[in-house]
């Protein structure tokens, strides 16, 4: 039997509109309704072309000429705000993987077109649905867990670990996976190590002491703890005033084995503090390189008869003037410490520099970091291997 066609009012229209983008499925609220889904489509499109002048009585016209295009400037308008909504909204996830913009595009649906969500953060539409209907791979749950893992070491190295040394973290976990991959997840999540920068350089090399020769020469690999120790001094500033750090690392395993801060530049309180604190726990019973620039304080008479006293072991060694690479490792390590932890802070007061270096130094940059020139070991890790391989050998 033949359907009589059926008339619908203007509020019967406007409900089954509104019923059909809050479910968003149109055959299924046509199958509800029992209306044609040609008939409904032709609504939603004159709803989107004609807003409020969609379904005028009989007999009289939708818009004038000039009616239709202000309605067409309206949408346009209206499509432009819609679509920087959408990219104020979903600016973070622009360079995530699909997966997640799909994330997005199913929690948003219902304030905006799924169609015009897909445009804006370039996915294809069927390529959505289809991942409506499937249920996640094991790759995408495995990024997942990889990517919970790479924020969490992320943040506990104070941002500073980029892609090699997260690898190698993860590696630790049992999890075997290359650095691009962690690269991409890691910029797919906005995770970027801290870059390196400038600073001054606290060097007073216009003095009438003896400048020793450079024996060093660059030559940074050793074989054994207290065979090279290299030292420099830095600043930090404090609303106080600055404050001066001087260290020295120990080449082998590169471990700050001394240090001291200070408000002054005198020798007592850099070097000779920061010579004091390493001896203590260092017992030199083989030659010793000490490497440093030309400052006043390595080169000051305080300090260099103090390391004439430990029999002839001490053999002093100073960089080259204006050469940076000659003293790289020590500057290195200033970088770290500066760019990993001092510019992430405002210090008003000398003793919370002090404090705040102090847990740098002690409890992440000696115990916890990896230190590339190790392996990508921590110290720890480090020192204990060479002393596997002495006891195996």
């Amino acid at each position: 039997m033949k359907k009589r066609n059926r008339n619908y009012s203007t509020s019967f229209k406007q409900k089954a509109l509104e019923l059909s983008y809050a479910r968003g499925h149109v055959k299924q609220v046509c199958e509800e309704l029992d209306i044609p889904y040609s008939l409904l489509h032709r609504w939603r499109r004159e709803s989107q072309d004609y807003g409020k002048n969609s379904f005028p009585v009989r007999g009289v016209p939708k818009l004038t000429d000039e009616q239709k295009e202000i309605a067409l400037l309206k949408k346009q308008l209206k499509d432009i705000s819609e679509e920087h909504e959408i990219l104020k909204k979903g600016v973070s996830i622009f360079s995530k993987e699909r997966q997640e913009k799909f994330r997005f595009i199913k929690h948003h649906k219902f304030k905006f077109s799924v169609e015009k969500m897909c445009r804006v953060l370039k996915v294809s539409t069927s390529g959505y649905y289809n991942w409506l209907k499937a249920k996640a791979s094991k790759l995408w749950l495995y990024n997942q867990k990889l990517s919970e893992l790479i924020t969490a070491i992320f943040k506990d190295s104070y941002e500073s670990y980029g892609a090699p040394r997260i690898k190698k973290a993860l590696e630790k976990l049992g999890h075997c996976v290359s650095r691009p991959r962690v690269a991409r997840l890691m910029n797919a999540y906005g995770l970027y190590a801290r870059r390196k920068r400038n600073f001054r350089n606290t060097t007073d090399s216009n003095h009438k002491y003896p400048i020793a020769s450079n024996i060093l020469n660059q030559n940074f690999k050793v074989s054994r703890a207290n065979q090279v120790w290299v030292s420099d001094i830095t600043y930090i500033e404090t609303k106080q005033g600055w404050m001066y750090l001087t260290v020295i690392i120990d080449l082998f395993n590169r471990k700050a084995i001394g240090w001291s801060m200070s408000d002054n530049l005198t020798t007592q309180d850099t070097i000779m503090d920061a010579w004091n604190m390493a001896v203590k726990s260092n017992i030199i019973t083989e030659e010793l390189i000490f490497h440093s620039d030309r400052g006043s304080q390595y080169a000051s008479y305080l300090f260099t008869d103090n390391i004439k006293n430990y029999d002839g072991l001490v053999k002093q060694s100073m960089s080259r003037k204006g050469n940076c690479w000659d003293n790289a490792v020590a500057e290195s390590f200033f970088k770290s410490l500066k760019t990993e932890w001092v510019y992430r802070h405002k210090y008003n007061y000398r003793s919370q520099a002090e404090l705040s270096i102090f847990s740098w130094i002690e409890t992440w940059y000696n115990k916890r970091r990896i230190h590339s020139t190790l392996g990508y070991k921590t110290i720890n890790e480090f020192e204990t291997e060479m002393c596997n391989q002495n006891v195996a050998a």
